[in-house]
C-alpha cells in the first residue's frame, strides 16, 4: 500500500512492527525523511495514531474480541491494525469524529481488493460505537491481574511481576502513569546558556518552557508543533533533549577539570554530553559503544554542543577491556542494557517487544559488562551503574551479586554525593530509585561503587 495519507503510512508503521518489533533511535524521523509531503500536523497525528495504539493495543484488542463472531486469531493482521487505529480514534481522541474514523477505516480495507472486508469493518466498526459507553472488562475479583492487563494494556506477566514487587495498592498507579503521553525534557547547555536566558529564547520561538521539579539544569517544553531538531535554539547547541531522571544521573559523579572519565554503553551520548558540560568540558571523556552509528551521531552533537573533550569508541563492553584500553579512569559510568520498562511512556512498544526471559538474561549481560569496567577504574576511583527500568532483578540483584565478587568495590549511599533537592530520589539503601507514578518522571536506578584504596 503507497502511504500517501497520514492514517495509510502510520499502517505501514505497524505493520512493519508486527514484523520487526521495537523501535530504533530516531524511527520516526527516518519515516518523515522518506515523505517530505507530510506537514508539521500530519507528523503528529502519525505518532500519536502509532503510539497510541502501541500503548492500548490489549485494551482495543479486547474490545474486538468482544465484537467479533468468530475467532479473533483469524484477523488478517493488516486489517487489525486498521481495525486498531480506527478504534483509537473513537475511544481516545476526542477532536476526531466517530464518523471520520470509521470511513478512514473502511477506505484502507478497500485497498486490500476484497469487498467483503472492507463490509466487515464498517459494521464491527459502528456497533462499537453504539455500545462504546457499555464495554465490559474482566472482572476485578481473585485475580485482579486479568483486569489491571486488559484495561491498562500490559502484558500479564508484567502486571503480575510489578505486583509482587511494589504490591497491589501501587502497582495501578505505576500502570497508569505508564499510559500517559510524556513531556518533553530538555537539558540547558549550561557551556552556552543558562536556564533563565534559554526560557526567554524559547519563548521568543513561540514556546512556554518551565523548569523541571529536580534537574537544576532541566526545562519542560510546552507547546511544540513540530520537530524539536528545527528549533534555532536547538540548531544553536542551546540544550539536548534528556529526561529529567537521566540527567539527575550526571551530578552522582559530579566530574571535575582534568579528571579522565569512562562512559560505558555511552550511546548516543546523552550523559557523556551532560558530564562534559558539568566540567566545563575540561575532563577528558572516553565514550565507548557497540554501535559505530550512534559513536558518529556522538560526535555530531558534541559539535552541535560545542564541547571538544568526548572521543567516541566502537567496542564491545561485554567483552574483556584492560587489553583495549591501556589506562584506568578517575569515574566510570556503565549506562547499562536493560529492558527499559522504566520508560514505556516514552516507548510503548517496549510492553510487547520485551518478554520475561529477556530480563534474566539482560541482568547477566549487566554483570558482565560491571565486572569489565570495574578493572579500569583506578584505586579510590567512583563507578556508577544506571539502568532505565525497574526490575530488581536488573537494579538491585545485579548490584549486590556484583559486590559479593568484587570484595574491593563496595557501596556508596547517593545522599553523600547529591545536593539537597534530590534527597527524597535517594532510598534507605542509599540507592537511586525512581518511579513514574511517584516521581513523575522515567523509572531509573543507579548505584555508586567505590574502589577500595587497601
Amino acid at each position: 500500500m503507497k502511504p500517501t495519507t497520514p492514517r495509510n503510512l502510520a499502517l505501514s508503521i505497524l505493520n512493519s512492527l508486527d514484523n520487526r518489533p521495537g523501535f530504533s533511535d530516531g524511527y520516526f524521523e527516518n519515516i518523515f525523511k522518506k515523505n517530505l509531503f507530510l506537514s508539521k500536523q500530519d507528523r503528529a497525528f502519525i505518532i500519536h495514531l502509532v503510539q497510541g495504539v502501541l500503548r492500548w493495543k490489549l485494551r482495543l484488542d479486547w474490545v474486538l474480541r468482544q465484537s467479533v463472531q468468530f475467532s479473533f486469531n483469524k484477523i488478517e493482521p493488516n486489517i487489525l491494525n486498521i481495525l486498531r487505529i480506527s478504534l483509537y480514534q473513537i475511544f481516545f481522541m476526542d477532536h476526531v469524529p466517530e464518523s471520520a474514523a470509521v470511513n478512514e477505516a473502511v477506505k484502507q480495507a478497500k485497498l486490500s481488493g476484497k469487498s467483503h472486508i472492507s463490509s466487515f469493518v464498517n459494521g464491527i466498526l459502528r456497533n462499537i460505537c453504539r455500545q462504546k459507553n457499555n464495554i465490559a472488562f474482566p472482572g476485578s475479583g481473585m485475580d485482579k491481574a486479568d483486569y489491571l492487563s486488559v484495561y491498562y494494556s500490559y502484558p500479564k506477566w508484567l502486571v503480575n511481576k510489578w505486583t509482587r514487587e511494589l504490591g497491589q495498592n501501587s502497582v495501578e498507579g505505576l500502570l497508569s502513569a505508564g499510559n500517559v503521553i510524556p513531556k518533553l525534557t530538555i537539558r540547558v547547555n549550561s557551556i552556552k546558556t543558562d536556564r533563565p536566558s534559554l526560557i526567554q529564547r524559547l519563548k521568543e520561538e513561540g514556546l512556554n518552557a518551565v523548569p523541571t521539579r529536580y534537574s537544576p539544569e532541566g526545562l519542560i517544553i510546552e507547546g511544540l508543533k513540530g520537530p524539536v531538531t528545527s528549533l534555532i535554539s536547538f540548531k544553536r547547541g542551546l540544550f539536548q533533549v534528556q529526561g529529567e531522571a537521566a540527567q539527575i544521573c550526571a551530578h552522582f559523579i559530579s566530574p571535575r577539570e582534568g579528571e579522565k572519565l569512562l562512559d560505558i554503553c555511552s550511546g548516543l551520548g546523552g550523559k557523556s554530553t551532560h558530564l562534559a558540560e558539568l566540567s566545563k568540558d575540561k575532563a577528558f571523556i572516553l565514550a565507548l559503544d557497540i554501535s559505530h552509528s550512534k559513536a558518529l551521531s556522538l560526535l555530531i552533537n558534541s559539535h552541535r554542543l560545542g564541547l571538544q573533550r568526548i572521543y567516541p569508541l566502537v567496542a564491545d563492553a561485554s567483552r574483556e577491556l584492560s587489553s583495549l584500553i591501556n589506562s584506568t579512569f578517575d569515574k566510570i559510568i556503565v549506562d547499562a542494557p536493560c529492558s527499559v520498562l522504566g520508560t514505556i511512556s516514552r516507548h510503548p512498544d517496549a510492553k510487547w517487544s520485551k518478554q520475561e526471559n529477556d530480563i534474566m538474561r539482560l541482568s547477566i549481560l549487566q554483570k558482565k559488562i560491571l565486572n569489565n569496567a570495574s578493572a579500569l577504574l583506578r584505586k579510590g576511583g567512583r563507578m556508577i551503574y544506571i539502568t532505565c527500568t525497574i526490575s530488581r532483578e536488573e537494579n538491585e540483584d545485579v548490584v549486590f551479586g556484583f559486590l559479593e565478587q568484587n570484595k574491593d568495590m563496595e557501596l556508596e549511599n547517593l545522599k553523600n554525593y547529591i545536593p539537597e533537592w534530590g534527597f527524597d530520589l535517594i532510598n534507605d539503601r542509599g540507592l537511586y530509585k525512581v518511579f513514574p507514578h511517584i516521581h513523575d518522571m522515567d523509572g531509573f536506578f543507579a548505584a555508586l561503587f567505590t574502589k577500595k584504596t587497601i
